[in-house]
């Protein structure tokens, strides 16, 4: 059964950057479509960008050109990668595998995104 785990979350400044990781134990991570989601304050888990196994990515609109999502295969890891912040991105962002386009699994604790000057 795999495990994954967010991480790479914090304040940052409007146009700034981060780097979330989504780190995968008991499996290997490339076997899986993942998908990055957020929860913003009062508002539905959306989905933000997804690879899948064959390394096809899709974002949202909301992010398209912002964020880019990649996997390392000897990391067993998924990133994704955050530019051009927006306060409008402040959320808790989760990774979870797809599966028939929908989240498939147990959601983890997530990693919190906030953009703020």
């Amino acid at each position: 059964q795999v495990q994954l785990v967010e991480s790479g979350g914090g304040l940052v400044q409007p146009g700034g950057s981060l780097r979330l990781s989504c780190a995968a134990s008991g499996s290997i991570i490339s076997s899986y479509a993942i998908g990055w989601y957020r929860q913003p304050p009062g508002k539905q888990r959306e989905l933000v960008a997804a690879i899948t196994s064959a390394g096809t990515t899709t974002y949202a609109d909301f992010v398209q050109g912002r964020f880019t999502i990649s996997r390392d295969n000897a990391k067993n890891t998924v990133y994704l990668e955050m530019n051009s912040l927006k306060p409008e991105d402040t959320a808790v962002y989760y990774c979870n595998r797809r599966l028939a386009g929908k989240p498939f699994g147990s959601w983890a604790r997530g990693t919190q995104v906030t953009v703020s000057s």
